[in-house]
C-alpha cells in the first residue's frame, strides 16, 4: 500500500507539472499570436485515405449532422450555437474529419455548407483555447483535415474567407508546436507530430522548418513504434489510425520532391507486419487494449500499400503478444502489461486473454471498446470480466484510478508476465504464461496454457491459480471463486448440448465444440461493445470454480467437420 501511495504521489506531481507547462505555453502563445507569419497560399492538399459516406452529405444539406452514432438537428443554425448530443459527437465535430465525406458531393452547395460551418467555428472557437475544441488530438486532426480538404473548403470562396482560413491554419501550427511537448504520451503526441510535419510540406516553409518537423517526427517514430512494429499503447487499432495519416504524409514528401524524414519509411514498413499479426480470418483486427471495430475498406486501403511480403510473425516480443496459427485457425494472446501510467489510460485489464478465429468468422473474442458510448461503458469494457480470460473473486487483474486529476490510469495489478513458447513433439504450437495481477491482493498467480494442434482443429486450454514459492494465500475463508469467461462473437450461434459443452456455429455453417470435462459450462448473456453499429447483445460461456477445491481447469475448442 505504501508503494501505491508513493506511485500515486509521483503521478500527481507529473500531471501537475504537465498542466503547468501547458498553461505557460498557452500564455506565451496568446502574447505572440499577432506576430505570426501568415502564408499566402497552400502548396498541396494531401490525400485522405479514410472512407467516405455519401449519406452524411445528403443529411448535412438537409440540416442534420450525423456523428458518433448521434444526430444533431441544426434547423438552419450553427451547430456551435446548439447543445451537442455527446462528448464523442463534439470531438468529431470539432475535428472536421467529416469534411472527407464531401468528396462524394463536390457541389458548390456542399462546399458552401462546409465553409459556413468552418466560418462559424472560427468565430466561436478560433482563439478560445479551451475545451474539447482545443484538445491536442482534436486540434491535430483538424489541421490535417483542413489541409487535406482545403480544395473543397476553398471552392468558390472570397478573399476574406481565404485570408481568415490561412491565418487560422498558421495559428494551429503555432499552437501545436507550443503544446507538443506537454501532450500526453502515445497516439495523441504522435498525431501532433504528424500534423506538424504535414503542415511543414503543405504550407510554404523554409528548409529549416521542414527539417525540424521531420526530426521531431523521427524521434516519435523511434520511441513509439517498437522494434517488432507494434505501437507502445499495445492497441492493435492504433497502427491503422496512424498509417492512415502516415501514408499520405509519405506520399506528399515524394510528390513534392522533398527528402522524407529518415525514420518515416522504415517506420511504416515496420508497422505493416504487426498490423497483419493482429488480423483475424474475417479480416478484422483483434480487440485488445482499447481496440474497437475496424472499417474493412479503411483497413484494405492501408494494406494495399503494404510492400513487406512474408509470413505473419508468431510473436511480437516487444509489444508482448503471441499468435498460434494452423490450418484455418488463428489464436491471438495478450501476454503483456502497459509500459507506463500515461500509456495505461486506454489499456484494458485483459492480461492472458485470447481471441480465436477460423475460416471466415471470429468465434472467441474480447468485448472490445465502444465507439460512441459514455464513460461508464468505456470503463466497463476495460474490466477483466469483459475479456476471454479468468477473473478471481469478480476482481480485475489490474485496477484503475478514479482520480479526476489523473484520469483512468492503471494504478495496480499486472507488473510481470512470464512467457514460455514451444512446439511439442506431436506438432502442437504451445504458449504458457503466468501473470502476477492477483498476487498483491489475493496471494495467487494465474497461469494459462494454450496449444493448437498441427491441423488447426483443436485448441486446448488450461487455467490454474497457485501460490508462488515464498508467498501465502490472502483469500478469505469464503473467497477464491474464479470465473473463466469465453466471449462469443455476436455473429456466432450458440447451442448448449451437454452441461459441459456447447456448439459454436458460424453463419456459413462452420462449427466448433467447446467442452470442459468435469466442469459445468454456463451460457450467459453478454454485451459486445465493439460492433460497427454500436453495442450489441451477445453470449458468453463461463466456468466457475472455487480454487480452494479445484485450482485448475481444462477446456477444449474442437472443430466439427
Amino acid at each position: 500500500m505504501q508503494v501505491f501511495r508513493q506511485g500515486s504521489v509521483s503521478l500527481h506531481m507529473r500531471e501537475a507539472w504537465r498542466r503547468m507547462s501547458r498553461r505557460t505555453a498557452l500564455a506565451r502563445l496568446r502574447l505572440t499570436r499577432h506576430t505570426m507569419r501568415v502564408p499566402e497560399r497552400l502548396i498541396v492538399a494531401p490525400t485522405d485515405l479514410r472512407s467516405i459516406d455519401p449519406f452524411f452529405v445528403e443529411e448535412l444539406l438537409n440540416g442534420r449532422i450525423l456523428l458518433a452514432g448521434r444526430v444533431l438537428e441544426t434547423q438552419g443554425k450553427s451547430p456551435f450555437a446548439l447543445e451537442l448530443p455527446s462528448q464523442a459527437f463534439a470531438a468529431r465535430l470539432h475535428s472536421f474529419r467529416w469534411l472527407r465525406h464531401l468528396r462524394a458531393e463536390k457541389s458548390d452547395q456542399a462546399a458552401a455548407m462546409a465553409r459556413s460551418i468552418l466560418n462559424d467555428w472560427m468565430a466561436v472557437h478560433g482563439y478560445r483555447l479551451r475545451g474539447v475544441a482545443w484538445a491536442a488530438d482534436t486540434a491535430a486532426q483538424r489541421l490535417i483535415a483542413w489541409l487535406s480538404h482545403s480544395p473543397v473548403v476553398l471552392q468558390g470562396t472570397d478573399g476574406g474567407f481565404y485570408r481568415r482560413f490561412m491565418r487560422m491554419l498558421a495559428f494551429h501550427v503555432r499552437y501545436l508546436r507550443r503544446v507538443a511537448a506537454t501532450t500526453r504520451d502515445g497516439e495523441t503526441r504522435f498525431r501532433v507530430r504528424i500534423a506538424l510535419a504535414l503542415s511543414s510540406v503543405a504550407m510554404p516553409n523554409g528548409a529549416s522548418t521542414l527539417k525540424r518537423a521531420g526530426q521531431a517526427l523521427d524521434r516519435e517514430i523511434d520511441r513509439q513504434i517498437l522494434q517488432d512494429g507494434g505501437h507502445i499503447s499495445r492497441n492493435p487499432r492504433v497502427a491503422l489510425e496512424l498509417l492512415l495519416d502516415l501514408l499520405p504524409l509519405r506520399q506528399t514528401y515524394v510528390n513534392l520532391g522533398h527528402d522524407a524524414p529518415t525514420r518515416l519509411i522504415p517506420g511504416i514498413d515496420r508497422m505493416y507486419p504487426a498490423l497483419r499479426f493482429f488480423r483475424h480470418q474475417d479480416g478484422d483486427l483483434a480487440l485488445f487494449n482499447g481496440a474497437t471495430s475496424t472499417l474493412a475498406n479503411e483497413l484494405m486501403s492501408v494494406l494495399r500499400y503494404d510492400e513487406t511480403a512474408g509470413q505473419v510473425f508468431k510473436a511480437l516480443p516487444h509489444t508482448k503478444y503471441h499468435r498460434l496459427a494452423a490450418g484455418q485457425a488463428v489464436v491471438i494472446v495478450d501476454t503483456g502489461a502497459p509500459a507506463s501510467a500515461d500509456l495505461s489510460r486506454t489499456a484494458h485489464a485483459g492480461c492472458l486473454s485470447f481471441e480465436m478465429s477460423s475460416g471466415k468468422s471470429r468465434f472467441i473474442v474480447n468485448s472490445g471498446s465502444p465507439n460512441f458510448a459514455g464513460d461508464r461503458y468505456v470503463q466497463a469494457a476495460r474490466a477483466t470480466a469483459a475479456h476471454s480470460t479468468v477473473t478471481l473473486d469478480d476482481t480485475s487483474s489490474s485496477l484503475f484510478s478514479k482520480s479526476k486529476t489523473l484520469g483512468p490510469v492503471m494504478v495496480s495489478g499486472v507488473k510481470k508476465v512470464i512467457v514460455e513458447r514451444a512446439e511439442t513433439e506431436d506438432g502442437r504450437d504451445y504458449v504458457r504464461a503466468v501473470h502476477d495481477g492477483y498476487l498483491s491482493t489475493f496471494g495467487y498467480a494465474h497461469e494459462r496454457e494454450l496449444s493448437l494442434n498441427a491441423s488447426g482443429t483443436i485448441l486446448a486450454g488450461r487455467d490454474r491459480f497457485f501460490v508462488p514459492e515464498g508467498k501465502k494465500s490472502l483469500l478469505k475463508s469464503d473467497g477464491g471463486l474464479a470465473s473463466a469467461r469465453f466471449h462469443i462473437h455476436p455473429s456466432i450461434s450458440l447451442l448448449q448440448t451437454e452441461t459441459d459443452s456447447a456448439l459454436l456455429i458460424a453463419p456459413d455453417g462452420e462449427t466448433w465444440v467447446f467442452s470442459s470435462p468435469g466442469n459445468e459450462v454456463l451460457v450467459a448473456e453478454d454485451i459486445f461493445f465493439a460492433d460497427a453499429s454500436g453495442m450489441r447483445s451477445s453470449d458468453q460461456l463461463e466456468i466457475v470454480f472455487p480454487i480452494a477445491e479445484k485450482a485448475e481447469i481444462r477446456w477444449f475448442l474442437s472443430y466439427r467437420p
